[in-house]
């Protein structure tokens, strides 16, 4: 498995989020140290999936995620505590995008069922009905009975 420019390759039928990594590989690909990585683990800052043995396994995305942890560390200063509130807020905002893409689906259903359901009382009409303007239109006018 060789390390390209995007991150590691991955085994055929393997995804992103795959725990196939065991914890020395994932170390040398993230460029840290093994305890680094355990120490991230007992942080909750990554958290890899486990073996049937209980040995940590990583993701290509853990991979990443030790990365960027690395990254905001190292090159922007920002400490293990504030780089853990990064991370949460993170997956809160790709669930909320998610959940607004659900919602924007479900909008478009919506709008698809009522353009349908207009369609088919617009169909349903009278062909012998024609709609009139008021302003050209013959009005009779009927006093009104006189009050006795």
């Amino acid at each position: 498995m060789s390390s390209g420019p995007g991150g590691p390759s991955l085994p055929p039928g393997a995804t992103s989020d795959s725990p196939i990594f065991v914890i020395s590989v994932a170390a040398e690909l993230a460029g840290l140290h093994a305890q680094t990585l355990r120490s991230y683990d007992r942080l909750g800052l990554v958290s890899p999936g486990r073996s049937a043995g209980g040995g940590r396994r990583y993701s290509a995305r853990d991979i990443a995620l030790l990365r960027e942890v690395q990254r905001l560390s190292q090159e922007e200063g920002v400490n293990l505590a504030g780089i853990k509130r990064i991370i949460e807020l993170e997956q809160l905002v790709d669930e909320l995008r998610s959940r607004l893409e659900d919602v924007a689906q479900e909008l478009l259903g919506a709008r698809a069922a009522a353009e349908q359901a207009a369609a088919s009382v617009h169909a349903s009409y009278r062909r012998d009905l024609v709609p009139v303007d008021r302003r050209s239109a013959l009005v009779v006018w009927r006093p009104k009975p006189r009050e006795k």
